[in-house]
């Protein structure tokens, strides 16, 4: 059975990188039938913190990333040190001198060589020239030379393993069949094998993902798109659509196909069709995408995604607020929404009686008294006995006939009157929104009493 693993520290949040090499060796897991392993590489006590840890998990539950089995390294130490014990006792090992905290290098003498005995010492593997190959998955055949290589720490000085070395016995024990991780870490490969073979393990087959690029060039930094997950989540990415992004970070389900969930992708996704080149993390596109996942998102879904925010900011009473009024907000904006937060910036009209307004709009549209066709538009409506979209059109429609104007010569500047804004949903939707009684004491507003 296959089983991969996907192996974060808890020293930082979850990125992009480590996102898409969890979602990569996910899919590989399910469309195999095999299981995917979740191990937390904590031995870093002092760097490790709960929180990441708390993020992590958060982050991959909310990608719909679960894991079958899960493992925490610093639960550990004992196995690594009998692990490290046996290559000594076999010869294959050395203890060195205390770790310097100068240049964070053990201080080794030759092997050989007469070594101080006690705590304090670190376990040193012997590495013999010669070479390895991989045959790796995405990028064929490598060849490494191990004459390059120095003798390799195991156990550090304060009896904390190395990431090499604990990775290799976990991956052993854990039965792991296949190692799918970025390309950054290729480098650590020869390392590993070698381990491998010093302790008579089976290896693994491998697959390095490309590196993931800035659109404006060069690697993923914090100015240039490595966010956390939980903050895509915060501006209001969903799930689905970042999920969707990921996939494309390097693999294709072929037919020009962008829009596909991650079931789908169980089912057409296969590891060798991963790109060797670099992928580009290009946020105009998951911008895109994620408007597509909202257009077609239910509704009720993006309700509740959004109350807690519209409590905080005091516009509805958290547990006492209209929600078919509501979802008839989220109905008529949705698809015009780029991320969920835009909903806070399109919608703040129907919320507030005091909302900002563009005085650009403003001078363009309402720099021209408009008293006498407001009053007539604001009469007329509270005529209407029935108050939808249909009639509220008919109304403004017979207006701007007997006035002998063109629609939009009313349209624009109504909508400012109403929005403060120059763009938004359909002018006799947001009407029938906002109701009889606030249209037209917003319209009121631009009414002179002479008039």
């Amino acid at each position: 059975m296959v089983r991969v693993r996907f192996a974060p520290s808890p020293t930082g949040n979850l990125h992009i990188g480590g996102a898409r090499t969890a979602l990569f060796n996910w899919l590989y897991a399910k469309s195999q039938g095999g299981k995917f392993i979740l191990r937390i590489e904590d031995t870093d006590t002092l760097r490790s913190k709960k929180e990441y840890l708390e993020e992590i998990l958060f982050s991959l539950k909310w990608l719909g990333l679960d894991w079958d089995e899960i493992y925490y390294q610093s639960e550990r130490f004992n196995i690594y040190k009998e692990y490290a014990e046996k290559l000594l006792s076999q010869g294959k090992a050395y203890k060195a001198d205390k770790l310097t905290a100068e240049t964070g290098e053990e201080q080794v003498s030759a092997p050989g060589e007469a070594h101080p005995k006690g705590e304090g010492q670190a376990i040193i593997l012997k590495v013999l020239p010669g070479k390895v190959q991989i045959e790796d998955m995405i990028r064929g055949g490598i060849e490494f030379d191990t004459s390059v290589i120095k003798d390799q720490v195991l156990i550090k000085s304060d009896g904390s393993p190395t990431y090499n070395f604990a990775c290799v016995v976990d991956d052993s024990l854990m039965n792991l069949t296949h190692i799918i991780r970025g390309d950054d870490h290729i480098s650590n490969t020869p390392k590993q094998i070698l381990l491998y073979r010093a302790l008579g393990l089976a290896i693994p087959k491998f697959a390095h993902l490309p590196l993931i690029l800035a659109k404006e060039g060069g690697r993923l930094s914090k100015r240039k798109g490595a966010t956390a997950i939980s903050e895509y989540r915060d501006m209001g990415y969903l799930a689905k659509s970042l999920v969707n992004f990921l996939m494309l970070l390097g693999w294709s389900p072929g037919e020009n196909r962008e829009i596909l969930d991650i079931n789908e992708a169980v089912k057409l996704f296969d590891i060798h069709h991963i790109n060797k080149t670099a992928a580009i993390l290009d946020m105009d596109k998951l911008s895109w995408l994620n408007n597509q996942y909202l257009k077609n998102e239910d509704p009720q879904k993006l309700v509740d995604a959004l109350v807690p925010e519209l409590a905080a900011r005091n516009w509805i009473a958290k547990d006492n607020f209209d929600r078919n009024y509501l979802l008839s907000l989220v109905k008529l904006l949705q698809a015009r929404l780029t991320v969920l937060s835009d909903f806070f910036e399109r919608a703040d009209f129907f919320f507030l009686d005091d909302f900002p307004v563009d005085p650009k709009a403003v001078e363009k549209f309402l720099s021209r008294d408009l008293s006498r066709e407001f009053l007539l538009f604001s009469e007329r409506l509270e005529k209407l006995e029935k108050f939808e979209v249909p009639e509220i059109e008919e109304t403004f429609r017979q207006l701007v006939a007997e006035l002998a104007i063109e629609a939009k010569a009313l349209i624009h500047p109504i909508r400012v009157a109403l929005t403060g804004k120059t763009v938004g949903p359909g002018l006799f939707e947001l009407i029938c929104c906002l109701g009889k009684i606030r249209t037209k004491k917003r319209l009121a507003k631009w009414i002179k009493k002479e008039s």
